[in-house]
């Protein structure tokens, strides 16, 4: 973690430097020009010192350059500035690893293995708790081991990524496994802590442990999940750094490959249940009015809900400035299906229309005055009659209505055009501040994150697109800065497009997924 924010910090006031440049170009043509430096065979004759870092736990992980056999070892007066960036990439994969190792034992030794503990869990509480994390700690114990071999062979690392998709390739199912478990994992933790109070206790006795540094059980609990997800993240930076059409770039790019493909299985695995389960409550509260739709399908998830205002009367109404112009209605928007209703006693909801999500069409209205401030319609081109219908909706805010007006039309052009359309320019920011969404169209955030911006309201929200995933959501404005150099945002989207173009399918592919 220490390694991480030291290396996210120095990311992040790199990207400030070069974006307050006139010309990047001049003032770090590392950046621009990849270096076509050989260090392997540079260094060879040299029979440099081994670093005995991974294996002194002792150690504080500094940057690669930073280490005292580096520095003596007269290397960095050799090597390319491109070169020493890739250097310090591959290292930050590897002391990365070591340091999740470590925090994995702990969770085992201290907390898995505590006698007390043992005794409160039943053996079957136990296993969901933990899982299959035993397994987990021995595929990165083999994979550290399998890193650490190759940063001893010689001071300048020739690759990791091999490694990786190796590993990846062959064990590194059991993620999938640990992190499908986590519904169950969450909510049989919540209620061992209600539920038994010596428990509780105990918990909180190991967590006060210097050993935890402050971190709590759950935040253990969570390390493999949060690993698969970064390794990626890692992976990808060193794809960016390494020689463009080199043998270290086809293992990046293989790598990286593979890594997404466990990613999206870990996250399938976790939302599978967690919607299910949503949308078995939902069901329970919906009575229909009109012919009955079912609900619950395995390929049906929840994407929006909430209240919204609707206009009374018929168009010639809109005038009328009086306090019954708008009436509530709830809106459940699912990924494939719009469920229009009005709230009714007993936290039920009456639905009196619906329709495809496919045949929905959305429309700002111009500003017409307070009363009609924050208004669109909402299209319906075949109900749940077989009918066009409109809708005039008013929301809370700016920001809920244009939240509202993406989700309800996907396909509907934003202010600002996202990379996909190959833009040769769109607007960017990248993330200072990490933020954890809250709403299902929002997007959590990394520090560093460089995201293109696709709109945003004046009271400061913004919608986005991450460029290392393509994910898009709404999140503050406060949480990142805009870049405004147009030389660094053509990097960015140049390292993007780097990162994903052993698929080159994926990017015809982006729409209509994002639109999922």
């Amino acid at each position: 973690q220490e390694y991480r924010d030291k290396s996210t910090r120095q990311e992040i006031e790199t990207r400030r430097l070069q974006d307050s440049q006139t010309d990047p170009e001049e003032s770090s043509p590392s950046e621009e020009t990849p270096s076509e430096a050989e260090p392997t065979s540079t260094t060879e004759s040299k029979a440099p010192p081994q670093i005995s870092l991974l294996r002194n736990s002792n150690s504080r992980f500094n940057l690669w350059q930073d280490l005292p056999e580096i520095r003596s070892s007269g290397v960095l007066s050799i090597l390319q500035p491109d070169e020493i960036k890739l250097q310090e990439a591959m290292f930050e994969l590897v002391t990365s690893e070591a340091s999740y190792y470590k925090s994995l034992n702990l969770l085992v030794s201290h907390f898995m293995e505590n006698e007390r503990l043992k005794k409160i869990l039943h053996q079957s509480e136990a296993h969901i708790l933990f899982s299959n994390v035993l397994d987990v700690m021995a595929v990165s114990e083999r994979f550290l081991l399998d890193l650490e071999q190759r940063v001893e062979e010689n001071i300048v690392i020739s690759d990791v990524c091999d490694i990786v998709y190796q590993h990846t390739v062959n064990h590194f199912s059991v993620y999938i496994t640990y992190v499908s478990n986590q519904t169950y994992q969450e909510r049989a933790y919540k209620q061992l802590l209600q539920d038994k109070p010596a428990f509780r206790e105990v918990i909180s006795q190991l967590e006060l442990d210097p050993k935890c540094k402050g971190l709590s059980f759950s935040s253990f609990l969570i390390l493999p999940f949060q690993r698969i997800t970064r390794l990626k993240l890692l992976v990808q930076n060193i794809l960016k750094k390494v020689e463009e059409k080199s043998d270290r770039e086809t293992t990046a790019l293989d790598a990286h490959k593979e890594l997404e493909t466990v990613v999206k299985a870990c996250n399938e695995g976790v939302r599978k249940m967690s919607r299910t389960e949503q949308m078995i409550s939902i069901q329970k509260k919906l009575e229909f009015k009109i012919k009955s739709v079912p609900i619950i399908s395995h390929s049906r998830w929840l994407l929006k809900q909430g209240e919204l205002q609707q206009m009374n009367g018929p168009k010639t109404s809109r005038t009328l400035r009086t306090k019954k112009l708008f009436r509530e209605i709830y809106l459940f928007l699912f990924n494939d299906l719009l469920v229009i209703c009005r709230q009714i006693p007993g936290d039920k909801y009456q639905v009196f229309d619906s329709a495809p999500r496919g045949l929905l069409r959305v429309e700002e209205l111009e500003d017409q005055g307070q009363s009609l401030a924050n208004v669109f319609i909402l299209r319906l081109l075949e109900n749940a009659d077989d009918r066009e219908a409109s809708y005039m909706l008013k929301a809370s805010s700016q920001s809920e209505m244009k939240r509202w007006m993406i989700s309800l039309a996907p396909n509907r052009r934003t202010k600002f055009v996202s990379f996909t359309s190959r833009l040769v320019d769109c607007p960017q920011i990248q993330c200072v501040h990490p933020y954890v969404a809250q709403q299902p169209d929002e997007l959590s955030l990394e520090l560093a994150d460089v995201l293109n911006i696709l709109d945003k309201t004046d009271d400061g929200w913004i919608f986005g697109e991450r460029l290392h995933d393509q994910e898009r959501g709404w999140f503050p404005s406060s949480m990142g800065e805009e870049i405004l150099n147009p030389k660094i945002r053509a990097q960015n989207l140049k390292e993007c497009f780097r990162v994903h173009k052993s698929d080159d399918s994926q990017r015809r592919k982006l729409g209509s997924r994002n639109r999922q």
